[in-house]
């Protein structure tokens, strides 16, 4: 695959609203009253519909002409598409005639559904004041739906149910509106039935966000106060930042103010996401558009931070949001060694237009040298580890997922461990905790049985099981390092696919954990290294090296492949030798001459197993972790 420049390559990154440089654009002035503007963000589990409701209320409003329509109109990136799954919150401004003949500006926000995104819907509901709420009318409530509408609802918001795919044969829909009343507690009797897939129940929907959503707050005459709500990079205009204006006016040229560092910058351009961007020459109280300003770093513009002017601007900050923390760290390295510098570029670009991944240098003895990153989440680490391969044409290995302990040493001080191969010496420590999550599963009641199985394998606590029809709602307290690896793979297999799953943190808890280190031919595999409860730990050793066995390659000499906590091995297997036939071409005569050409083969062995290189593929440092119950 040819390398791709880095305008090209961050060009396929940006979203579809990026447009093309060579396109004049419009300038138009906007002077929408308040009452007419309408601010929402659209929520809901995972393939519920999110994306293809808003291209129907795009289409149907004539935002985007028929011609250039497509599918997921606000996912732009490849991996977006290909999944079906919305990664980044996006944007759109849409003009709406509605039955009472008014004009009416609708900004809609597409939230993601996948609980490793959490943080960009729960920032995108702050920018708004109302939220649809859509529910798969053939499925049901599901956990994602439980945790994205609990956002809305801590952010005080309006919200409109919808009842979505009843085109679909399993549709239901005074069961799933009986759902929403137990499960979430709000009333569903009035509940729009759309089917955004064939475009039935649109216009209601239209007509219900401008009758039911409050409108925004705010004084024209105030000192400007904007929220910035996002920002991402452009490899042509720098960095480009999405702002909800709460107070006073923004307009091109002005001198802002970032109130969180006290940086200043001059506004380049202003405009409107439709879905392609419009510039204008100011943005009023209540509106939601783009400004450009030269900035260089997304890391310049924290997400939550205020804007206002240079001279007499407000004082009051917005309460902001509180910046998203990695979970889960794995080791990044290149293949071939030579990419490192390669994959070094390909992360810092990447970091430009994602502000939640963390990164940082790190050599392994038996990987060389990559890069140790933070993510959100599996999915989260799932995206990133793709569009580097894609986009950058690098292959990777990738070590075991981990979370974040906290290492309590005897002299009263405490460490954050993120890999455990740097795990301090034993003698000087006084007690560990690991992060413990708070999980809520939404299962048929047939799978229940195995669900509790599952949840009680990982060491998990149940705290609480209800009923909502013939569906099992069970709460379980477990520990993070348990989870992130194949707990989610493991949920769907049990449950054939029926079962969702949502979590969030709940601080940190000591618990008897211990580092289990592999050794191949005698030398240990730091990517393989894992912490481990010690009344688990030989367990999962027996399984690690009987799959090492398997998947590592046979070589000229025997391998020993052993699991090991500190300098006591709990469980070991012997891969064999592959045997050239020496004797092929001894035909009869005296024993002792095979005898000999076997001894002197035997003393090459013992010769190259003390100096041959084990070479472990790729795919084995993933399979080797991934327990099968």
């Amino acid at each position: 695959m040819r390398r791709q420049s880095f305008a090209k390559t961050m060009g396929k990154a940006r979203r579809i609203r990026h447009l093309d440089q060579g396109v004049k654009p419009t300038h138009i002035q906007l002077m929408t009253e308040l009452n007419k503007i309408r601010n929402f963000s659209i929520v809901a589990h995972i393939d519920h519909g999110k994306s293809t409701l808003a291209d129907r209320l795009i289409q149907e409003t004539g935002t985007v002409k028929d011609r250039d329509m497509q599918e997921q109109m606000l996912d732009s990136m490849d991996i977006e598409r290909e999944r079906g799954i919305t990664i980044k919150a996006n944007t759109v401004r849409i003009d709406y005639k509605a039955d009472d003949g008014e004009n009416y500006v609708l900004n809609l926000i597409d939230t993601p559904g996948h609980v490793d995104f959490a943080y960009e819907v729960s920032r995108s509901m702050r920018a708004v004041e109302g939220s649809l709420l859509v529910v798969d009318s053939s499925q049901g409530v599901e956990a994602q739906t439980l945790a994205n509408v609990y956002h809305a609802m801590d952010a005080d918001h309006e919200i409109v149910s919808i009842l979505n795919k009843i085109d679909l044969p399993a549709s239901d829909c005074d069961r799933v509106a009986e759902q929403i009343e137990d499960v979430i507690g709000l009333d569903a009797t009035d509940a729009i039935q759309v089917s955004a897939k064939t475009g039935q129940g649109i216009h209601e929907t239209l007509e219900a966000i401008v009758k039911k959503l409050p409108a925004p707050k705010g004084e024209r005459n105030a000192p400007l106060k904007a929220m910035l709500v996002d920002s991402w990079y452009d490899a042509y205009l720098g960095v480009i930042v999405l702002v909800r204006i709460i107070d006073g006016v923004l307009k091109k040229g002005e001198r802002i103010k970032m109130l969180s560092n006290g940086s200043v910058h001059h506004v380049d351009r202003i405009g409107v996401f439709k879905p392609q961007r419009e510039e204008i020459d100011e943005l009023g109280p209540g509106e939601i558009g783009f400004l450009t300003a030269s900035i260089k770093q997304v890391r310049d513009t924290r997400v939550g931070d205020t804007i206002t002017h240079e001279k007499k601007g407000t004082e009051d900050a917005l309460p902001g949001f509180k910046p998203a923390q990695p979970v889960v760290f794995c080791g990044l390295f290149p293949v071939d060694s030579a990419e490192f510098e390669d994959l070094r570029d390909a992360i810092d670009k990447l970091a430009l237009n994602d502000a939640s991944f963390s990164f940082e240098m790190e050599t392994s003895a038996a990987l060389g040298f990559g890069f140790r990153c933070g993510f959100l989440g599996l999915l989260h680490l799932e995206v990133i580890r793709d569009r580097i391969e894609r986009e950058y044409d690098i292959e990777l290995i990738t070590t075991a997922p981990s979370v974040i302990y906290h290492i309590h040493m005897k002299d009263g001080t405490m460490q954050e461990l993120h890999n455990p191969a740097d795990m301090p010496d034993l003698t000087f420590v006084d007690h560990m905790q690991e992060p413990r999550i708070k999980a809520t599963i939404l299962v048929p009641d047939e799978y229940l049985g195995d669900v509790l199985k599952l949840c009680q394998d990982r060491r998990g606590i149940q705290e609480d099981l209800t009923y909502a029809g013939t569906r099992a709602m069970v709460v379980y307290d477990l520990p993070l390092n348990e989870v992130v690896f194949d707990f989610y793979d493991r949920l769907k297999s049990v449950t054939k696919g029926y079962a969702s799953f949502d979590y969030q943190m709940m601080g940190y808890r000591q618990d008897f954990l211990v580092k289990m280190s592999i050794l191949v031919n005698d030398e240990p595999v730091d990517a393989l290294s894992t912490m481990v409860h010690r009344d688990r730990a030989e367990m999962r050793g027996r399984a690690m090296v009987e799959k090492l066995k398997d998947l590592i390659p046979r070589h000229m000499f025997k391998i020993p492949i052993q699991a090991a906590i500190g300098g006591k091995v709990i469980a070991r297997e012997t891969l064999s030798a592959m045997r050239k036939d020496v004797t092929a071409k001894c035909y009869g005569g005296d024993a002792t001459r095979k005898k000999k050409l076997l001894e002197k083969q035997k003393a090459g062995k013992k010769k190259m197993r003390q100096f041959g290189k084990v070479d472990i593929p790729q795919e084995a440092f993933i399979s080797a972790l991934k327990m099968d119950g």
